[in-house]
């Protein structure tokens, strides 16, 4: 079992920069791919960024390319986020997921296994 807690969300402007983090607990953390999907009022969750369980490989959106940096940190159980050039499209509630051990990353919500509550971005223009 995994639990996840995101933090880092927040009201920003336009060009600036957030940090996500995501803690979590579980002696399993270490072994499960992680993601980061979004979901803005209206829309459906979309993916934004994953990583693999060795931290070797990432993946993202193409619509955050560029922008967005997504980091893991296995000593501490917490994965990153690191959002720069924020656009008022990039708002929505942003929510760190975890598939089961040693499976592989993926870009469907429906693969991931463990969500966290989710924390709020706000970009304003």
């Amino acid at each position: 079992q995994v639990q996840l807690v995101e933090s880092g969300g927040g009201l920003v402007q336009a060009g600036g920069s957030l940090r996500l983090s995501c803690a979590a607990s579980g002696r399993t953390f270490s072994r499960s791919a992680m993601g980061w999907f979004r979901q803005a009022p209206g829309k459906e969750r979309e993916f934004v960024a994953a990583i693999t369980w060795s931290g070797g490989s990432t993946y993202y959106a193409d619509s955050v390319k560029g922008r967005f940096t997504v980091s893991r940190d296995n000593a501490k159980n917490t994965v990153y986020l690191q959002m720069n050039s924020l656009k008022p499209e990039d708002t929505a509630v942003y929510y760190c997921t975890a598939r089961s051990t040693y499976l592989s990353t993926s870009y469907y919500a429906r693969d991931y296994a463990y969500w966290g509550q989710g924390t709020q971005v706000t970009v304003s223009s």
